[in-house]
């Protein structure tokens, strides 16, 4: 059965590009310049790339971290990161290059998002009721207005925040997933072009995740097409198959051809790694999805959830069957992951949005005021306190928050940056004046419940990304510990053999420090970490290791690093026997 929509054309008028465009790019380039690497994945993600940038085509083939074999994940993540490390680095550094292709891979996901919305809202079976002497909004307008409201749900994800400025192959699979959602789309009208996009996107899928993962949304493509006649093609699997089984067969042959023995080893990892992701008991992954998930995801899953009660009678429809044959089989690999990871959470937001959207023409306007009211009241007071915590740092006061600053950031010094100021100034104003027109003018269209959440949600990542950069870059950066230990290094020291050391200390130490990992060799070098006092390493019969540093983050109070150095044993003069003739 389907809902009662009753909507006229202004209802319907679309959000101007400029202002969709500006809040885009604004949402997306915040937050990727500026500042370091953070702990943990960001760092780790980077760190294969500079490899790769800096490396050979066996390090392009097979990532790695500075030696380290990284196999979660395939190589077509890192790629573009270290593309673009090679194109921009003659005018910036190389963590703010990596980042220009996360800034592109957000951009497209985003496109992506929004053509599969207008498409789907341009459907016969969604369009509202038409009334007998017209006034109905025209298919083409009401598609527009519901990609609008998808991409408005995307941005408005509070997860997607700092999981989409990172440096980690997870960006390529949300493009994928953006792809690949589109792809079967268009398939409905276009069935060649849409079944090419969708090999394509399983293809990229492939080369930047793992196997498991891709033959989940296999299977929910085929679930699709076995329960929803409106989306079945024969051209799906004809075509897109083949593009498929050729993009994903590109890497391993290459690799294969090249590196024959490394090749077999690395991809026989990765798909130990890929199995052994989805092969962990539910019990915690369960709870920690149960917490973060909803958070993640807000305010996108109240509306999809809403949006298959609301079209109850058409949920085989495309615009239903779609963006469910995506998420249900993501939500499936969240519970039976081995180790707890939001990773996954936002690999599933494209579809999730795309479903939410058709929640917006159903929506009383009860709920809707309380959506309007919630943003208004929640980012209006969340980014107060902000301003506030900065104004505390600078000024030191309020005195309590200027303590409470003091305490989390030990050793850290606020300074005025007049260009943040200006942009933190600026979008608070863009999000007063967003305010005074919802509240003014009541409008009627259908993404009017949703661009609040979307502009707060901006308005709290810039000032974050702004007023609150320093502060947050100095708490998750080890660019200073980084230069410390590189200090105490032996001038002419071998190798350094790291312990207990995570992929994103070693990725920012060999970046900052410029040091020389090995993790198959005998160094005289160790620098390990320690969450307690552990005693120093064995002495071997030639040799002893001698503390030289001990330090940590001023941030962080768990970790702690120790370098040892070491040093040869002079080997013992030899024993010689006088021989004294015996007196008769």
């Amino acid at each position: 059965m389907k809902p009662a929509i009753r909507l006229t054309a202004s209802a319907t008028s679309a959000l101007p590009r400029w202002l969709l465009l500006a809040i885009c790019i604004v949402f997306a380039s915040f937050g990727l310049f500026g500042r370091d690497p953070w702990k943990n994945e960001d760092a780790a993600g980077f760190g294969v790339m500079w490899t790769m940038a800096g490396g050979t085509s066996h390090d392009w083939l097979l990532p790695n971290l500075v030696g380290k074999y990284i196999t979660e994940n395939g190589p077509l993540g890192y790629w573009l990161g270290a593309l673009s490390i090679r194109i921009f680095t003659p005018w910036v550094d190389a963590s703010n290059a990596a980042r220009i292709a996360t800034g592109v891979l957000f951009c497209v996901a985003c496109a992506f998002v929004w053509y599969s919305a207008y498409l789907l809202g341009r459907r016969p079976e969604v369009q509202p009721f038409k009334y007998a002497f017209g006034g109905e909004p025209e298919p083409r307008d009401y598609g527009r207005t519901l990609g609008d409201g998808a991409l408005l749900i995307l941005l408005a994800c509070f997860g997607l925040a700092e999981r989409g400025h990172e440096t980690t192959p997870q960006l390529m699979q949300f493009a994928g997933i953006a792809m690949l959602l589109y792809g079967i789309v268009r398939a409905i009208d276009k069935p060649i072009q849409g079944a090419l996009w969708w090999g394509l996107a399983l293809g990229i899928q492939t080369l930047s995740s793992g196997l498991v993962q891709v033959a989940a949304l296999l299977l929910g493509t085929l679930a699709m097409l076995a329960v929803a006649p409106a989306t079945r093609s024969r051209w799906l699997l004809a075509a897109g198959l083949p593009v498929a089984l050729i993009v994903a067969l590109s890497w391993p042959i290459l690799a294969l051809h090249l590196y024959p023995d490394d090749a077999v080893w690395f991809l026989n990892q990765w798909i130990k790694s890929s199995i052994n992701y989805f092969s962990g008991p539910p019990g915690t992954v369960l709870r920690y999805a149960a917490k973060n998930l909803p958070l993640f995801t807000w305010p996108a899953w109240p509306l999809a959830i809403w949006a298959c009660f609301s079209w109850a009678g058409l949920r085989r429809a495309p615009h239903i069957a779609i963006p469910l044959s995506i998420i249900v089989p993501l939500l499936i690999l969240v519970v039976v992951q081995s180790h707890e990871t939001n990773s996954l959470f936002m690999i599933a937001l494209p579809a999730l949005s795309v479903l939410a959207t058709f929640a917006l023409p159903t929506l009383k306007r009860g709920a809707i005021n309380a959506i309007d009211w919630f943003a208004v009241l929640s980012f209006t007071i969340l980014g107060t306190f902000v301003w506030l915590v900065w104004l505390a740092g600078i000024t030191g006061f309020p005195a309590p928050l200027a303590r409470n600053l003091a305490r989390l950031a030990p050793g850290f010094t606020p300074q005025f940056k007049i260009l943040s100021f200006v942009c933190a100034l600026a979008v608070t104003i863009c999000w007063m004046m967003l305010v005074q027109w919802r509240v003014a003018r009541h409008p009627k269209v259908l993404w009017r419940s949703v661009v609040l959440s979307s502009g707060g949600t901006t308005l709290m990542w810039v000032l974050l990304m702004t007023l609150w950069l320093p502060v947050v870059n100095y708490s998750r950066t080890y660019r200073d510990v980084a230069q410390q230990i590189a200090t105490h290094l032996p001038a002419d020291y071998t190798c350094i053999t790291p312990v207990r050391l995570g992929d994103a200390q070693i990725a920012t130490f060999a970046y900052f420090g410029n040091m020389n990992f090995s993790f198959d060799e005998d160094c005289d070098v160790i620098l390990r970490q320690d969450t307690q006092d552990y005693s120093a390493p064995s002495p071997m019969p030639n040799f002893a290791w001698n503390l030289v540093w001990e330090g940590r983050r001023a941030a962080d109070r768990d970790e702690r690093f120790r370098l040892y150095v070491r040093v040869d044993r002079p080997h013992p003069p030899a024993t010689h026997h006088v021989w004294r003739k015996r007196p008769d």
